[in-house]
């Protein structure tokens, strides 16, 4: 950004700057007397002592802000020796620098190390300087320096440049020199300005994906998460908790990731979280309420702009995505059910125009994607989209095609980055924001111009802590507004402002290494596929659609980038459990079958295991060697169709003829009524033994001889027993004895066939069966 313009003042009356020139000059008198009495060091030693930095200055409270006239300003903080002397006759001093004629000038003095006495400006001195006779190798001191703000000499409103140093002496250096520094901004505004920019400021509430696609088998499809970690980021104290705690105070605009909202709402009623290859119950639902009941009261009356579902890699999805096919209705479904799911949870309308690229990097296939799927505003950046300008245009611009760029400041919208753990760093980066919008004002008073701010995605508890510092220090609004991001987009473009996106090779390398391989989107090709072939023989298709759809969409994540291994277990993990859903409708097994007779049936048994029913499923048997075997009367392959509910099995018997002996091949598989395959096939061999005209014969007459002997045999048995009565009556001894009979006859059954589990439907007649049947060979 090009920004070297100086800026156009906005200063008081003539007489009033005489004024407070001489009363700063007045105050300087006694200053620089005590200055005479220092020792001066030569120029290159100073330089040289400068450079090293031996003590390190650290600002921790810069209070206020925005001071106003009549304000006492209090800066605190710490010294440490970082060096291995002693530092003797330290003296920690406030220093009042030059104002800043520009934003670039803003960055350059927070950029810069070392002590320059030109820049940094002389001590104030007097009761402004603390002493600290002895600073010992590695020891901290704290200070702590209050200065009414007329001390300060600020003639002209704008940003000026406060430093804060400590000089001493050390045994190498016998003079005294300054040791080390650390600098600040001071915006100098007291009166409001005439013309306020307005300032939008994005709130984003996104986090990583933590929802499996698995559920319960229960009626209420228990949702299944993978780890329990959402619940330390929603407690008091915790990331997201904070952002709420935060944003329910600031004038901003929420932008919400409908999968983060969906996943806290499911952890409101029972879920159970992975733990190895177990589920134990989750223990988080008071958090859960908490959280949400909190964030449905913070964005009352507020704008929200609600991401895709899952906040998709927009980045990713142009460049290696887009071929695949079926990445592009990823992207619809997930901005089509977006809306619904905040309206649901939050009981507010969200806008679903906007589209937001990985740190507002924009190139002519992102926009392209981004507005296939409806979006028509993108948050772009001005490190991206670049205006070659003495001055910040407003961010709303037309980039052709009816599309819209929202351009945020890059400057302002990197403020946070980084660890801003420390009470310091925390300090300097929000004075540096301050005075940036200080800067953006002044720098063309008269023109009315809008500025966006979009941080990062995810900031941490301590970055949202110092964004949310330096918004409430804007509330005074003295030089700005606060405005939102639909306002934003609608302010007139400044006409001056370029609207061309940058081309493909402008795309940042580092963002580009960080996108999802090819190799991610031909996964979720492969896993919608399996689910398109899936949900069709399902009575209940929702139960498997909506978790798996959602879990597609949270593949295509933003979060995952920089996390290559565990984006590449998620998929893994969706794809596997689907394909243990799809094969609990399977065929079983079955051992080789003995055809003996003409004809005969052949039993196929399907199972489904899964809690619903499955139908629209048709069962095909193939003979390889029709010549041998023939099935449903004649054919080489037969068809029937399947239905079978939820936990039970189904034996399908087809017909069967015969027309020679020996071996033949089979092939059970199943398809869809649309024709496709359906699971894996199922092979086994039916054993074909006909019984012919020429062995009929032979049986009938060994039946024949068998009977013959028979009859002789009773015949002679009878005989037999005549003679042996007649004998025992001409006696008259003994008893009549009756000739043994035989039993009843054994029963044969043809047993089932071992491999055939026993369906659970009934047995029924021997003819082609119906659907459920049982079917006896």
């Amino acid at each position: 950004m090009a920004e070297a313009a100086d800026f156009q003042s906005t200063s008081r009356s003539p007489a009033r700057r005489w004024l407070r020139r001489t009363a700063s000059a007045i105050v300087s008198v006694p200053l620089l007397a005590g200055l005479l009495y220092v020792p001066s060091a030569p120029a290159s030693a100073a330089e040289k002592a400068a450079e090293s930095r031996t003590v390190d200055v650290s600002l921790d409270t810069f209070t206020p802000s925005t001071p106003v006239e009549g304000d006492t300003l209090t800066i605190s903080g710490t010294v440490t020796n970082e060096g291995k002397e002693t530092v003797n006759g330290a003296q920690v001093d406030l220093r009042v620098g030059s104002r800043m004629s520009s934003r670039g000038e803003i960055d350059a003095v927070a950029k810069r190390a070392g002590f320059a006495p030109a820049n940094d400006g002389a001590a104030l001195g007097g009761p402004y300087s603390i002493k600290i006779p002895k600073l010992a190798a590695g020891i901290s001191k704290d200070f702590s320096i209050a200065v009414p703000v007329e001390k300060l000499g600020l003639d002209e409103d704008g940003v000026y440049q406060l430093g804060v140093s400590l000089s001493g002496r050390t045994g190498s250096t016998p003079y005294a020199q300054v040791l080390g520094i650390e600098r600040t901004f001071l915006p100098w505004q007291p009166e409001a300005t005439e013309k306020k920019t307005p300032v939008t400021y994005l709130w984003p509430l996104i986090s990583s994906t933590h929802l499996s696609a698995e559920t319960g088998s229960d009626d209420q499809q228990t949702p299944v998460f993978e780890d329990d970690d959402l619940a330390a980021e929603l407690a008091p104290g915790g990331r997201l908790e904070r952002l709420v705690s935060l944003g329910a105070e600031l004038p901003v605009t929420w932008v919400v990731d409908p999968d983060l909202l969906a996943t806290v709402d499911a952890m409101t009623g029972n879920y159970q979280v992975k733990d190895g290859n177990e589920r134990v119950p989750g223990k988080n639902q008071a958090v859960a309420k908490q959280w949400l009941n909190a964030l449905d009261k913070a964005v009352q009356g507020s704008k929200v702009i609600a991401l895709p579902y899952a906040d998709p890699d927009l980045a990713s999805l142009a460049h290696r995505g887009k071929d695949v096919s079926g990445s592009l209705s990823h992207l619809q479904s997930a901005t089509e059910v977006a809306e619904s799911t905040v309206e649901t949870i939050l009981h507010v309308k969200p806008s679903v125009d906007f589209a937001w690229p990985v740190d507002g990097a924009v190139d002519p296939s992102i926009v392209d994607v981004a507005t296939s799927a409806g979006a028509d505003k993108m948050i772009a950046r001005s490190d991206s989209i670049r205006d070659e300008l003495p001055y910040t245009p407003t961010a709303a611009r037309p980039i052709g095609g009816g599309t819209t760029a929202v351009v945020a400041d890059a400057s302002l919208s990197t403020a946070f980055q980084g660890d801003m753990t420390g009470a310091g760093v925390s300090t300097l980066a929000v004075q540096q924001f301050l005075a940036h919008t200080l800067a953006v004002t002044q720098q063309q008073p008269g023109k009315l111009r809008s500025i966006v701010i979009a941080p990062q995605r995810m900031p941490t508890t301590a970055q949202a802590q110092s964004m949310a510092t330096a918004v409430r220090a804007l509330s005074a609004q003295r030089w700005t507004q606060p405005s939102d991001l639909i306002e934003a987009a609608a302010a007139k473009p400044d006409d001056r402002a370029t609207t061309k996106v940058p081309g493909a090779r402008k795309y940042p390398a580092k963002l580009r290494k960080q996108e999802l391989p090819v190799q991610a989107f031909q996964g979720m090709k492969t896993t919608q596929d399996t689910l398109d072939n899936f949900k069709v023989i399902l009575t209940m298709a929702s139960r498997v659609v909506t978790p798996f759809g959602n879990a597609i969409n949270r593949e295509m994540s933003t979060s995952w980038r920089g996390r290559g291994a565990p984006a590449k277990a998620y998929r893994a993990s969706v794809q596997q459990h689907l394909l243990d859903l799809t094969t609990e409708v399977q065929l079983i097994e079955k051992s080789d079958l003995t055809l003996s007779g003409r004809s005969a049936t052949i039993p196929v048994t399907v199972q489904n295991q899964l809690l619903q029913d499955v139908e629209h499923l048709v069962l095909r048997l193939t003979s390889t060697k029709p010549t041998r075997l023939k099935l449903n009367g004649g054919n080489a392959v037969a068809e029937l169709p399947v239905k079978i509910a939820g936990g039970h099995s189904q034996s399908v018997k087809f017909t069967a003829s015969a027309n020679a002996n020996g071996p033949v091949p089979m092939t059970a598989q199943l398809y869809t009524e649309d024709g496709k395959p359906y699971g894996k096939p199922m092979n086994f061999t039916v054993k074909v033994s006909e019984i012919t005209p020429t062995v009929m014969l032979v049986i009938a007459g060994g039946f024949l001889l068998l009977a013959l002997a028979g009859i002789r045999m009773y015949t002679h048995r009878k005989r037999s027993a005549a003679r042996e009565a007649d004998a025992e009556a001409e006696s008259g001894t003994g008893t009549r004895t009756e000739p043994e009979t035989s039993g009843g006859a054994a029963r044969s059954e043809d047993p089932e066939q071992p491999s055939d589990p026993t369906p659970d439907t009934g047995a029924q007649s021997t003819d082609p069966s119906g659907q459920g049947e049982k079917v006896d060979r």
